[in-house]
């Protein structure tokens, strides 16, 4: 859980910053690339941008949502970097440490504010785990995001851990 706005802040810039690196390693050609039925990269990568706006909003933190299918790295990039600031700042600027023990309806059920921020990083963190097992099948080099990628090992001419 999230128990100060601060923790939320500093723990928010990180995995922003670990998505975007998901992101950024995607190419143009390889946002129709799925596995098995799931859902593409750019879909995934559409839904990581359109859930910053989403989820803040069911949160009545003031940002508006945006529901915008982005076709390039580049505009998902970009997409991505402005949302995860919106976020930043609507929590920094409208929101204190008393807040988080409030609870939202979301989705039909009422969960702790703190516990929905969490949920927010969680859910990034879920689909980024689908990203990279696609981005593996579809050849792309998968980047480290809480340790080096099996690629980043073999670049360093390390055994990777297996």
């Amino acid at each position: 859980m999230v128990r100060t706005i601060k923790d939320f802040l500093e723990r928010w810039q990180e995995e922003a910053d670990n998505t975007l690196k998901v992101i950024t390693h995607l190419t143009d050609d390889s946002l129709n690339n799925s596995v098995a039925g799931t859902r593409t990269l750019g879909r995934l990568a559409n839904h990581l941008v359109e859930t910053l706006t989403e989820f803040p909003h069911k949160l009545g933190l003031p940002i508006e949502e945006e529901f915008i299918t982005y076709n390039t790295v580049e505009e998902l990039t970009a997409a991505y970097q402005r949302n995860a600031g919106r976020v930043t700042t609507a929590v920094a600027e409208n929101w204190n440490d008393d807040v988080l023990e409030g609870e939202t309806n979301m989705y039909g059920e009422f969960w702790k504010n703190g516990v929905s921020l969490y949920y927010l990083m969680a859910h990034q963190t879920h689909h980024r785990a689908q990203m990279t097992t696609i981005m593996r099948s579809a050849g792309l080099r998968v980047p480290g995001i809480y340790g080096p990628s099996q690629e980043e090992w073999k670049a360093m001419n390390m055994q990777p851990l297996v």
